[in-house]
């Protein structure tokens, strides 16, 4: 069992959360603390009567904001999608000690030196690789890395040694020894290198965050295995899958996307797979399908949770075999495309509420991104303003229109409801309409909240103190929704558990509690 823990910065609060354990002897198998104010715990599988008394004491511990059981630690993620990470390489990668014994090996790595990995972990690396003074460039603690030709049985090949050091709290660093990439063919040129800072030199930022997720991509970007992107609508998913495409070998293939959202089941399915002669009407022709058009290239799915769960299994299929059917053919089609899909919000809220096949999440979850919205990336906003007003002066053939210093700040408070698809629209808009050369606050032009909206002062003349509190409540949500359209979101910035926001947002009617495959199903029992 684990437990996510959601808390504010408090001396002493680990120790309440163990003694808690402790009381009712409770055995601790790991924990892990994030600075950002959550604790996760992993203990053993309780009983129900002993669970439902554990969670009220921990929720009464000062500071404690939530608690909810999760399906896995951080750690336990980040180990499998390492792991996952390195048996996905093409190429084998060694990771050794300061004193040149092998710590990690992939799977290329085990094919190449005809061993298992029980058996070659510990042993020295020297006694496989020849031509490289090896424990000589370890000996001299090196900050540089080295490429050597070096061999291996009776080949030849290219290793890449990377040194590595670790930091500690106080900044000093330690060598640890390195990390061996071999290759059969020598890398000539920093191809790989300048395709990658080309394909991502559209996503602009001077956000860490953001950084952090580019860095990932650049990454993720050269390897097969299907890619998530998950973030709010608006804020670059599929800028940022068209670069991981462009940064891959698959460069030169098409690059394709569906958006599930846009069209019905039946349509999707067709763009999707194709179908053959007569299966649609008597006079449909056969057609060839998104995944055959894209053949040796990338398929974006865009918005994947919304695609139907008979959808989701034909796909799954796809995934795991590699082959599918067109409609109305018995055929199969067997096709080598990476596919990227991308999702609004968590996809792994719609698995917990039996919206989305749990066994696709776990298949298209192998490597995962998660993008901020714009209004977690403030560094961004006037970076990315400016650029798009340049853009505007472009296509419009105008003079270069520049921000005043209070249109910046206007620009700065705003919370971005939209992200960056609606930041890039208001500059284009108000470049369009403006008649000097300098955009001021007027010019630019955002939704506000209407006058009713907007009021905070109530008339409770005639109003109960339970319907004062109800309507100021049902005023703060409405207005912060827009720009927390996540009830996860706008429980960390109200300070509440996630399941009271939701049924607040639910009582008022506000946002959208639910997807539209529930509204379908309630119409079409209707």
């Amino acid at each position: 069992m684990r437990l996510e823990i959601t808390c504010d910065d408090r001396l002493g609060i680990c120790q309440d959360v163990l003694q808690i354990l402790r009381d009712h002897e409770i055995d601790l198998r790991g924990i892990e603390v994030d600075p950002k104010g959550k604790i996760f715990l992993n203990f053993p599988e309780l009983a129900f009567d002993d669970f439902r008394h554990l969670m009220p004491q921990i929720r009464r511990i000062p500071n404690i904001i939530d608690v909810k059981t999760i399906p896995y630690m951080p750690f336990e993620r980040e180990h499998y999608e390492f792991s996952l990470l390195l048996s996905t390489l093409p190429d084998p990668v060694l990771s050794i000690d300061s004193k040149g014994h092998i710590d990690i090996i992939n799977d290329a790595g085990l094919r190449l030196l005809a061993g298992q990995e029980d058996s070659l972990k510990g042993e020295p690396l020297m006694q496989y690789v020849h031509g490289i003074s090896l424990q000589r460039w370890l000996d001299k603690k090196p900050r540089d890395p080295i490429y050597e030709a070096v061999t291996i049985g009776n080949s030849e090949y290219y290793a890449q040694l990377l040194p590595i050091w670790v930091n500690d709290e106080e900044g000093s660093t330690a060598f640890a020894g390195a990390v061996m990439t071999c290759k059969s063919e020598p890398v000539t040129a920093t191809w790989q290198s300048q395709t990658n800072e080309k394909a991502f030199e559209r996503l602009l930022t001077d956000n860490s965050t953001m950084k952090r997720v580019i860095k990932d991509a650049q990454r993720m970007a050269e390897l097969d295995a299907p890619l998530l992107i998950e973030g709010e609508t608006g804020v670059g998913k599929e800028l940022l899958a068209k670069a991981c495409h462009l940064a891959s070998q698959r460069q030169d293939k098409p690059f394709l996307a569906i958006n599930c959202a846009a069209l019905p089941d039946n349509v999707a399915e067709s763009e999707l797979f194709g179908h053959g002669e007569g299966s649609i009407s008597s006079q449909s022709t056969r057609k060839t399908g998104v995944l055959e058009q894209s053949a040796g290239g990338t398929v974006l799915l865009d918005s994947v949770s919304e695609m139907s769960i008979g959808l989701q299994a034909k796909l799954l299929r796809f995934l795991e075999d590699g082959v599918f059917r067109r409609i109305g053919e018995e055929q199969e089609v067997s096709v080598d495309v990476r596919v990227i899909c991308t999702a609004q919000g968590n996809l792994y809220e719609l698995v917990e509420n039996g919206e989305f096949r749990e066994d696709l999440y776990y298949r298209l979850n192998v490597l995962a991104l998660n993008v901020p919205p714009l209004r977690e990336r403030k560094s961004d906003i006037l970076l990315l303003a400016e650029h798009f007003v340049t853009q505007a002066c472009k296509k419009l053939g105008r003079s270069q229109v520049s921000l005043s210093r209070a249109a910046k700040e206007r620009l700065k408070r705003y919370q971005w409801p939209g992200n960056v698809r609606q930041l890039e629209n208001t500059m284009f808009r108000s470049v369009s309409m403006i008649e000097g050369y300098t955009l001021e606050p007027a010019d630019i032009r955002l939704p506000e909240l209407n006058q009713e909206d907007d009021q905070l002062a109530l008339d409770i003349d005639d109003m109960s103190l339970d319907d004062a509190v109800r309507r100021f409540e049902s005023h703060v949500l409405r207005r912060l929704y827009p720009s927390f359209p996540s009830t996860r979101q706008l429980a960390k910035r109200l300070g509440l558990s996630h399941t009271a926001v939701a049924n607040k947002l639910r009582d008022y009617g506000i946002g959208k509690q639910r997807s539209g495959r529930a509204r379908k199903a309630e119409q079409t029992k209707k």
